[in-house]
């Protein structure tokens, strides 16, 4: 027990250790990433001080882009699944150690997830009213009860199955499938649940009605079914390029069918729920009729709802189209699909809900600087947090950090090889 408690320690230390080793990129990548989440800690303390005024926030708007990003990134966590299920499910072998970025991924966004939370709260200091024991998460009543559990269940569970697959590459053994196989597929549930409640967060508020609807949740599941591939395919593009680890391209188009699939799903979706705000024309509609046209003079959202769905459509095209199997395409189609599904499941989600108000008041919500330095902070440090990890990782599935090699000098695989170097372009 003990030798092994040792063995571990120094696991984490070299991990540790590896993720301060890189190239002038790397150091310059994190250098970027960390001045910009000083800069949002910074803004957060002014918002601690002053409290949410400082914010573009209101009485009649008390949910903004922190809530949006929230919203998006549970997404973004959840779709890590639409790599777990080829693999384990459809035996894809071309995915099959590709899946540990995908679940580092979700690891990461559940992070930042927590932290949009977090900064959320007028008072942070009174979280602790929701720790069973100590206060009362009035579980199961609650619809933050249940999404209390799930967000932080996810991620015990990726960081559970990552870090112990990557412990048994480590030591160059096979992982005990009874040790993370059940967790493994209890994820692909949870992957579903955490988007689901997030979704019933919404759909359970009867008072607003632009939410009240059962298509929400499908809607939710569908765009982070889209989004959080394409990140997938753009993230795994980055690792090809700048490391010596073998990506292949039938791996990238197998994400691409995902998002193919899903994006079409989602768009129809979304004429569902166009076609039931205006086609019944009801009072009910106002807040859909201030999202894509304005209210009363008021049109603070419609050019960000059209940009989103304009992105969608183009995105669509390209990805049904022969064109897409390109990886340039691919990725012009991935970047639209990211910030068209933000935008719709963000600006297009969470503000028009709040307007018009019960009393019939349009009150236009736009963050401020502060509110935005803060959201590009946590944003800064989840992608730190990303970086991180996939520099641990990234090694030890080469097999240049293992447990055979201990006492050697750590290798910087960062700078391309000339084979990488001289990898045909994808066509």
């Amino acid at each position: 027990m003990i030798t092994a408690a040792r063995q571990y320690l120094v696991f984490l230390q070299r991990s540790a250790r590896i993720a301060f080793v890189g190239d002038w990129r790397y150091y310059t990548w994190m250098a970027v990433l960390t001045v910009i989440t000083l800069l949002g800690l910074n803004a957060y303390a002014k918002q601690l001080v002053h409290g949410l005024v400082v914010t573009g926030m209101s009485d009649e708007v008390s949910w903004g882009v922190y809530i949006a990003n929230f919203t998006f990134l549970v997404g973004v966590a959840a779709a890590a699944v639409m790599m777990v299920i080829p693999v384990y499910i459809y035996d894809n072998e071309e995915l099959h150690d590709l899946v540990i970025f995908g679940e580092l991924l979700a690891v990461a966004a559940i992070i930042m997830c927590l932290l949009f939370v977090t900064v959320d709260l007028g008072r942070p200091d009174r979280f602790w009213h929701l720790i069973p024991g100590i206060g009362q998460m009035n579980f199961p009543k609650s619809m933050l009860s249940w999404d209390v559990i799930v967000l932080n269940g996810y991620l015990l569970l990726n960081v559970h199955i990552c870090g112990y697959l990557l412990y048994c590459r480590y030591q160059n053994r096979k992982p005990t499938k009874w040790f993370y196989i059940p967790f493994v597929f209890g994820a692909i549930i949870w992957a579903v649940s955490i988007h689901t409640v997030t979704a019933f967060l919404y759909v359970g508020l009867g008072g607003r009605p632009f939410w009240n609807a059962s298509i929400v949740g499908p809607r939710f599941l569908a765009s982070a079914f889209t989004a959080g591939p394409a990140i997938i395919i753009l993230a795994l593009q980055i690792i090809r390029s700048v490391t010596q680890y073998r990506i292949t391209d039938k791996a990238l188009l197998t994400l691409r069918s995902i998002v193919q699939v899903s994006m079409i799903i989602n768009v129809f979706l979304l004429v569902c729920e166009i076609f039931k705000e205006f086609y019944s024309g009801t009072t009910h509609g106002a807040s859909a009729k201030y999202l894509f046209f304005g209210l009363h003079g008021h049109y603070a959202l419609v050019p960000w709802i059209w940009t989103a769905i304009t992105f969608n459509l183009i995105a669509m095209v390209i990805l049904v189209l022969p064109v897409s199997r390109s990886l340039r395409w691919l990725d012009v189609a991935c970047v639209l699909s990211i910030v068209g599904i933000w935008i719709e499941k963000g600006m297009g989600l969470v503000i028009p809900g709040f307007i018009p108000t019960p009393l019939g008041a349009v009150v236009d919500y736009i963050p401020s600087l502060n509110e935005t330095l803060v959201c590009l902070g946590i944003w800064a440090f989840g992608l730190l947090c990303y970086t991180l990890f996939l520099r641990m990782s990234v090694p030890i599935l080469q097999g240049r950090l293992s447990q055979a090699n201990e006492g050697l000098p750590e290798i910087n695989d960062i700078a391309p090889t000339n084979a990488a170097l001289s990898r045909p372009a994808a066509h």
